[in-house]
C-alpha cells in the first residue's frame, strides 16, 4: 500500500515534516521495488536521515 502526505507509516508520526515527507518518498519506491513495507519503512527513514544530514554537512561549508 503505497503512502501519501498525510497517510504515512505510524514510525514516521514523531520525524519533522521534511523527514517524514522525504521518507514517505522513498519508501514508497522501495515498496514498488520490493513489495516489503517493512522494507520500505526502515530503508525510507534511513536514507531520509542520510539526506538531510548530507545536505546540512554541505550547507555548513
Amino acid at each position: 500500500m503505497p503512502w501519501y502526505d498525510g497517510d504515512y507509516p505510524p514510525s514516521y508520526k514523531n520525524q519533522p515534516k521534511k523527514i517524514r515527507g522525504k521518507a514517505t518518498e522513498i519508501a514508497n519506491e522501495v515498496l514498488k521495488l520490493t513489495g516489503n513495507e517493512g522494507e520500505a519503512i526502515a530503508t525510507g527513514l534511513k536514507q531520509a536521515r542520510a539526506h538531510f544530514a548530507k545536505e546540512a554537512k554541505k550547507n555548513k561549508s
